[in-house]
Formats: C-alpha cells, sequence, structure tokens
C-alpha cells in the first residue's frame, strides 16, 4: 500500500499542484491497519510511528502558515512520518530536502527554456512550467519515503529476515 500511495501521491503532485486528503488519511489508516495485523505493540504504534507524525505534522504546518509549502505537502510528510516513525525520520528530512533542491533546481531550468507549442498543450506541463507556480515538493517527500520504507520497522515485521 505504501509504494503505491507514495507513487499516487508523486504523480498527482506533478499533473494538478494538488495532493488529495484522502491519499495522506489513507495512508494513516492503513499504516494502524497493517502495523496491528503484523503484530507491532499498541507502544510502538502510538509512541514510535503516530507520535512522529502528529509533531510533523504540527512543523510542516507552520511551514504551510508562512507559505514555504502546500498543505497537501504537509499532510504527506506527516502521514509519511508515520510510516517511517521516530528512528528514521532526520533520514527523511535530509534526504527529502536534498531531493526537493534537486527538483527546484531542475524546474527552475526547465522553466527558463521555451515550451514548444505542442507541450504547451498539456496543461500540467504548461502548469509545472510557469515561473509563478510552486514546485511540486510532493514528489521529492515520496521518494525520500520510498527510499526509507525499507529500513522501517514495519517493513523488519512483515518481510521477515
Amino acid at each position: 500500500m505504501f509504494p503505491l500511495a507514495m507513487a499516487f501521491a508523486a504523480t498527482s503532485d506533478i499533473l494538478t499542484m494538488t495532493i488529495a486528503n484522502r491519499v495522506s488519511l489513507g495512508l494513516v489508516v492503513g499504516f494502524v491497519g497493517l502495523a496491528a495485523m503484523a503484530g507491532l505493540p499498541a507502544s510502538q504504534i502510538l509512541v514510535d510511528h503516530l507520535s512522529c507524525g502528529a509533531a510533523v505534522l504540527a512543523l510542516t504546518f507552520a511551514l504551510f502558515a508562512f507559505g514555504w509549502i502546500g498543505g497537501g505537502d504537509a499532510k504527506l510528510a506527516a502521514a509519511t512520518a508515520v510510516w517511517l516513525g521516530w528512528s528514521s525520520l532526520a533520514d527523511y528530512g535530509l534526504l527529502a530536502s536534498l531531493l526537493g533542491a534537486v527538483l527546484t533546481l531542475g524546474l527552475l531550468q526547465f522553466r527558463r527554456l521555451v515550451l514548444p507549442e505542442r507541450l504547451q498543450a498539456r496543461a500540467w506541463l504548461a502548469r509545472l512550467h510557469r515561473k509563478d507556480n510552486g514546485v511540486p515538493y510532493g514528489v521529492a517527500l515520496a521518494i525520500a519515503g520510498l527510499v526509507l520504507y525499507p529500513q522501517t520497522a514495519l517493513w523488519q515485521v512483515v518481510a521477515g529476515p
């Protein structure tokens, strides 16, 4: 479920510059269900994962309030943090920041190019090309989450040794 939701969120962000609330909510509910079925203790689910997501949600909504990130990005980062937990949070923040920087620089270069008319007809591509538009940071958040997911406690339990 996690990889599919991350791929959907990244694709949605590229195509529409939005990440639906149902994606983030589904990630949290899916984690709780899968973690419970996998036998993770309730204390680990609450303390290590849900509290991590809540802390990231508080931080990212502050960033959203300042206009530095989008609301969908804030919720996706928090939902991803639920899956990763505290043990991977620093790595997630660092990797997402580095990937976000590469994405932003690449997008800035793309926006300096003249977009051929046949490509301007593609609404999502024209939207990405507009200089006054934001960066689909959900792409960086999703890739960072996917890279770190195999290191999580849940992955270790579900995938086995």
